[in-house]
């Protein structure tokens, strides 16, 4: 077993170039993102998947796949799922209609995905909707937070019988900050027991449920001064030791400028990602810099295995374990076969 392989990357195109295979097989490299660009049809998508597990069969193939404006495969038999509000939405009409969607949503989901060889989603969003994001708006369930954790449970539930793990996020929660951390460092500045009370109250009726975490790169100056996924005091003592989570935590994307400043100055990626690590992620990701030379990729790479040998961040074999529990379990279905499965035809019939 690789001591600790906590990065993952992305790559710019429909296959593998000769830079992609030789990232890949670095021993630091432990998944990777897809994006829309990576995808041509569900033909081309499974080959390229196929191309990924033979450089290494434990790579954690990943997506963004939650549904609505968030879903990075569309077409070819793709089902397209409503966004999450529209669960939210059908809860205040029946409520048993809605957890039921909701299963049938993430089911068909994981199996889609998973037919064309696809390990893992970053999904579902735990953020409350105040209606003031727009990074956020209808990626929610809603306001609720006993709403949205029913709702993700269900949804986690058909992830769950379709063999996949789930990623709740953006702990502690992101909906109540208009900026948006892709462009801008948003900034929250209720107070700890408001939060844990409202917006971080799904992560520990969660507890039991979750597999991974994603933080968001939003500051909570009451709680600190850094965003929450550099912060220790949010990944260690709090998200794992307050409220009881022990799967995997993700960092967002360290490209994001809610990434890029970590107690007022600039840094690096390799800063980041090391900061990061330190904090209490398991895994950290660098989207959307394999575009062009990739050169950012490179320096990444090289920069955590020099930051490894001087000590500035550990390996832990936990945090490596805790990568590998979230491979599937168990193969998945073939895409003609999950056409005919009663199961895959039942939950298709769910979806509003």
């Amino acid at each position: 077993m690789t001591q600790h392989a906590p990065l993952i990357i992305d790559i710019a195109g429909l296959a593998l170039s000769k830079a992609d295979r030789k990232r890949l097989k670095h021993p630091l490299v432990g998944g990777i993102i897809l994006f829309g660009r990576n995808w041509q049809d569900r033909r081309q998508l499974a080959e390229l998947c196929d191309q990924i597990k033979s450089i290494r069969k434990d790579l954690l193939v990943c997506v963004d796949h939650e549904g609505g404006r968030v879903q990075r495969f569309r077409n070819d038999g793709f089902t397209h799922l409503p966004p999450m509000r529209a669960l939210g939405e059908l809860w205040i009409k029946d409520q048993l209609a809605a957890t039921n969607a909701a299963t049938a949503c993430g089911y068909v989901l994981a199996s889609e995905l998973r037919s064309c060889g696809v390990d893992f989603s970053f999904t579902p969003v735990l953020d409350l909707d105040y209606g003031e994001s727009s990074v956020i708006g209808d990626r929610a369930f809603g306001r609720d937070p006993r709403v949205v954790t029913l709702l993700a449970k269900s949804l986690m539930h058909g992830l769950l019988q379709a063999g996949m793990a789930n990623c709740g996020k953006h702990f502690p929660g992101h909906g109540f900050v208009k900026a948006d951390s892709h462009t801008a460092i948003p900034v929250d500045k209720r107070s700890l027991k408001a939060i844990l009370a409202d917006d971080a109250a799904p992560y520990e009726w969660l507890n039991t449920t979750l597999t991974s975490v994603m933080p968001a790169h939003v500051i909570y100056p009451k709680v600190d001064a850094r965003p929450a996924g550099f912060s220790e005091k949010w990944l260690t003592f709090i998200l794992r030791g307050q409220l009881g989570f022990g799967g995997a935590i993700f960092s967002d994307d360290l490209s994001m400028a809610g990434a890029r400043l970590i107690d007022g100055e600039q840094v690096s990626y390799t800063q980041a990602a090391v900061t990061a690590l330190n904090a209490g992620c398991d895994m950290v990701l660098l989207c959307n810099q394999s575009v062009g030379d990739g050169k950012p990729v490179d320096e990444l790479l090289d920069g955590m295995a020099e930051a490894l040998l001087k000590g500035r961040w550990e390996a832990l074999e936990s945090s490596e374990m805790r990568r590998l529990e979230l491979l599937p379990a168990r193969p998945a279905h073939g895409w003609d076969d999950l056409m005919l499965q009663p199961a895959y035809m039942h939950a298709m019939g769910l979806i509003p």
